[in-house]
């Protein structure tokens, strides 16, 4: 063996001592959030029509339902996300809720999938603000009418971010920005139509509707997507499919992004939200 293959060698395993490999409790703390998170977006990446159709974003098929995750008993110190911040069952009127929560580091705030798709799609960058802790949880309760396990359904879902001081102000003030390109994206794919495969195009639009609802700053962000259109003959396929909603909101260095499941509506949301701001309130800084 040459005496370069050697030094190679060498200078390979010395830069493998060197690499930080992530704890198994951390790398399946990031599947449990990227699995829910995921989930949460098919729910909008399917966009049913009344007329039937239904729109599948190309080339990403949903993942299998993840397991629940342990409600989280970590310590936690002046800089984390504490549990206690998190919505709890009885916040929520339907009986029979469970929630599902985790913890993260440095993650990036974010809205919805679809928005990110938008972005992407225009080749923008997708990042918002980045967070130097964060906590979230599912609340899902047993779907009406069934006793089996796996049949459940998410009341709300909320991600809570502890930022560093310079970015509170930051975040709201890029929130136009960041959704501007997005104010009317055209996405096109393939669609099932009385049984037959098609190509058709809906407009997505996302916008503020709302702000200064609840604690230091607020906004509501209302994702609504058009009627569907034929691409060959321009024919409509049905009705706009009903607006999605989500509230931010700033307590302190806290930021909460909240989101009612199916049948919730922006009044519900709205106060939801101010209940989820009061719960910030226990860790924020400064508090309340």
């Amino acid at each position: 063996m040459r005496d370069d293959d050697l030094a190679f060698i060498d200078s390979m395993q010395r830069d493998l001592r060197n690499v930080r490999w992530a704890e198994p409790a951390e790398l399946r703390a990031r599947a449990r959030r990227r699995s829910r998170r995921t989930v949460a977006a098919a729910a909008v990446a399917v966009l049913a029509l009344t007329s039937g159709a239904a729109f599948v974003v190309s080339g990403r098929a949903a993942p299998p339902a993840p397991v629940a995750a342990i409600p989280s008993a970590t310590p936690w110190s002046a800089t984390d996300v504490p549990a206690e911040v998190l919505l709890q069952p009885v916040d929520l009127r339907p009986a029979g809720i469970t929630p599902w929560s985790d913890a993260g580091l440095e993650e990036e705030i974010r809205l919805d999938q679809m928005l990110e798709f938008c972005r992407q799609d225009q080749g923008l960058p997708t990042e918002w603000v980045k967070s130097r802790y964060s906590r979230s949880t599912a609340l899902v309760r047993q779907r009406p009418g069934t006793t089996d396990p796996s049949e459940q359904q998410a009341v709300a879902l909320q991600d809570v971010y502890r930022l560093a001081a310079q970015d509170g102000e930051r975040l709201f003030d890029g929130l136009p920005a960041l959704l501007a390109p997005c104010r009317a994206w055209r996405s096109a794919g393939p669609v099932e139509w009385k049984g037959k495969r098609i190509q058709a195009e809906v407009v997505h639009s996302w916008q503020t509707v709302d702000s200064g609802f609840a604690g230091d700053e607020s906004v509501l962000v209302r994702h609504t997507v058009g009627p569907g259109r034929r691409l060959d003959t321009g024919a409509s396929l049905g009705a706009a499919s009903p607006p999605s909603d989500q509230a931010v909101v700033r307590v302190g260095d806290l930021v909460t992004v909240l989101r009612t499941g199916p049948g919730g509506d922006e009044v519900a949301l709205r106060d939801l939200a101010r209940v989820a701001a009061e719960r910030l309130c226990v860790a924020a800084n400064p508090g309340c």
